[in-house]
């Protein structure tokens, strides 16, 4: 038994629980600096919420951004014709 009251297993079992916080510590450092993979977790994010946003629950598109984008399209389609008209 040491000075302080504490057996050698409790200072063996303290020291070990610090190395894994300090690991842990480490591991979300390392994290928050990796831009990277950041960055591709928040496009696969963006991704997989626009996917949701586009499709219904069966995953087909919705019918009113289908018909957005053929309007769209119709749009640029008669730009395009009355410029060249002119």
């Amino acid at each position: 038994m040491s000075t302080n009251g504490t057996t050698p297993q409790q200072l063996e079992s303290d020291i070990e629980r610090q190395r894994e916080e300090l690991a842990a510590t480490v591991n979300q450092l390392q994290a928050k600096v990796d831009v990277k993979a950041r960055t591709q977790h928040k496009a696969a994010e963006l991704k997989a919420d626009i996917k949701d946003r586009a499709t219904t629950a069966t995953g087909k598109p919705r019918p009113d951004l289908t018909v957005a984008a053929v309007a769209a399209l119709a749009l640029v389609v008669g730009l395009v014709a009355w410029r060249r008209r002119r």
